[in-house]
């Protein structure tokens, strides 16, 4: 898996997710009310990998390169949910409820 060595998009998806998952971990500190929403915070991470292939096939019309790799995705998906629930661990929140 050359994930990080990848094609721009890879790399693109894996830093929009690091993002991701520090502004949910974040969220989950700031308002510990937030795991009661409707939509669970694994969802919300879900919903930015959605959002970020919409753009992208929006964007790049198909195009070879336009679209990231199943690794990229789930490399991305795995990170932002590890930083979602690390984040508010190291800040001495306790372990969100995520799921």
């Amino acid at each position: 898996m050359s994930v990080l060595g990848g094609q721009l998009i890879d790399r693109i998806l894996i830093a929009y997710m690091i993002l991701v998952g520090i502004v949910a971990g974040v969220i989950l500190v700031a308002v510990p009310q937030a795991t009661e929403f409707r939509l669970p915070p694994y969802f919300w991470v879900l919903l930015a990998v959605g959002a970020f292939d919409l753009a992208a096939y929006a964007c790049g019309r198909r195009a070879p390169g336009t679209m990231a790799t199943m690794n990229a995705r789930l490399f991305g998906f795995v990170l932002a949910l590890v930083l979602m629930v690390v984040i508010p661990i190291l800040s001495g929140a306790g372990m969100p409820r995520v799921f």
